[in-house]
């Protein structure tokens, strides 16, 4: 799934999703907002992913690139992971509070993740090349010491 496609899709989950707020948001709105997460092509993920060794949310986002059951976030972990000024940034941009804008990422990040990294050459390859999970947070940590 291109990534384009992929941040629509997310948008029009967070639009279904059970938060009022978020419901009569526009998709467009959404998706350029998800799309200051992920970055242009899904650049975004390796800050995801050193935001996950500094929050011991390892096995989580490894749940989430692997082939098995994507494990749940809590909305308080989605700030350990992406970073304050990436929440508050998209919470700004679709002028929801906080607390509504992690809700919404912690109900659709882990399934876009995961369609971000299906079978050979997505994101799961990537991290396979490099050791697995543990192996880019390994380099991640040593790049921010």
């Amino acid at each position: 799934m291109d990534i384009a496609s992929l941040l629509s899709a997310g948008a029009n989950l967070i639009q279904q999703n059970s938060d009022s707020a978020t419901s009569n948001l526009d998709s467009n709105q959404i998706t350029d907002a998800l799309g200051g997460i992920f970055g242009e092509g899904g650049g975004g993920i390796a800050q995801m992913l050193s935001g996950a060794a500094g929050g011991g949310l390892g096995d989580i986002v490894s749940s989430w690139v692997g082939s098995g059951d994507n494990q749940a976030i809590s909305a308080d972990s989605i700030t350990e992971l992406l970073g304050a000024d990436k929440v508050s940034q998209f919470a700004s941009s679709l002028g929801l509070s906080e607390e509504s804008a992690k809700n919404a990422l912690a109900e659709v990040l882990p399934g876009m993740v995961d369609k971000m990294s299906p079978g050979e050459g997505g994101l799961e390859s990537l991290l396979a090349s490099v050791g697995g999970t543990s192996g880019i947070l390994g380099m991640m940590g040593k790049m921010f010491k």
